[in-house]
């Protein structure tokens, strides 16, 4: 096997590895102390509960994708459009970009209460509150990417008179992709986080509801293994969010851009 084909398939295999290793020993651990379920589960128990409820919980898991996925789309659109602006007005960056930061900057769990005071939807303010947390990530990302375009580039569209459209949309915006995407897979993370706290902080209940409220659930009904069965969906939920969107950043940069090269050009 030729070395750029061995460190392709490590890059799956070694993960996988310490992770089953980890389980292994998890299951071991609860074994051999013979811990009770309402203490620490074992991983087996786990995904035994996972299946036996799967129905519910798959529900709740549509439920927190779809606001996951909404508030990343509307911080997606949000940002990439205010970074676009701050990069063609400098005035404009210097008058709104501390607002960006105060959302940044303040707790998630702080302020949902009072978006869910205000807001008489549940799932719009859910959906607002994850939004707070992604939308700055991008916003950040792409306002680095579209100001590190090369300057003697810039001089060149200016000695054409380029109009600034054509200078963002030729020269800024494929300079800012890789950091676009370093954003994108970022803040599908957190929008995910943001999805979840705001529903723990609003202690939502009922049917139509995510993750987060079944994790309450069980936590208030001591059923521990249900608990750590929706924590285990989220947490392959937020994997599989990275790896969707590492993929897409590979697919769109593997033929251009040293980030995704791997070292192997």
């Amino acid at each position: 096997m030729s070395e750029p084909a061995l460190q392709r398939h490590a890059r799956w295999l070694a993960p996988l590895l310490v992770g089953c290793l980890a389980l292994i020993g998890w299951e071991a651990v609860v074994r051999l102390y013979h811990l009770p379920p309402y203490l620490l589960p074992g991983p087996l128990l786990i995904g035994q509960t996972l299946w036996a409820n799967l129905g519910s919980l798959g529900a709740s898991w549509w439920v927190t994708v779809q606001i996951t996925f909404g508030a990343l789309a509307l911080a997606v659109l949000g940002g990439v459009l205010l970074a676009a602006v701050f990069a063609l007005s400098r005035w404009v960056e210097l008058s709104l970009f501390p607002f960006a930061v105060v959302l940044q900057v303040t707790p998630i769990v702080a302020i949902a209460p009072f978006i869910l005071i205000f807001i008489n939807s549940t799932t719009a303010a859910l959906l607002l509150c994850a939004w707070i947390v992604a939308f700055f990530p991008i916003l950040a990302n792409t306002l680095v990417g579209l100001r590190s375009a090369d300057q003697q580039l810039r001089e060149l569209f200016r000695l054409y008179s380029a109009t600034p459209w054509q200078t963002l949309r030729l020269l800024l915006i494929p300079s800012a992709l890789p950091y676009f995407l370093a954003g994108l897979r970022i803040a599908g993370g957190l929008s995910l986080v943001g999805a979840v706290a705001a529903e723990l902080v609003a202690g939502a209940a009922g049917s139509s509801t995510g993750l987060a409220s079944r994790i309450l659930e069980a936590s208030f009904r001591t059923e521990i293994p249900k608990m750590f069965a929706a924590l285990v969906l989220l947490s392959l939920t937020g994997i599989a969010i990275y790896l969707l969107f590492d993929a897409l950043s590979r697919f769109l940069l593997r033929r251009w851009h040293d980030s995704a090269s791997d070292g192997r050009r």
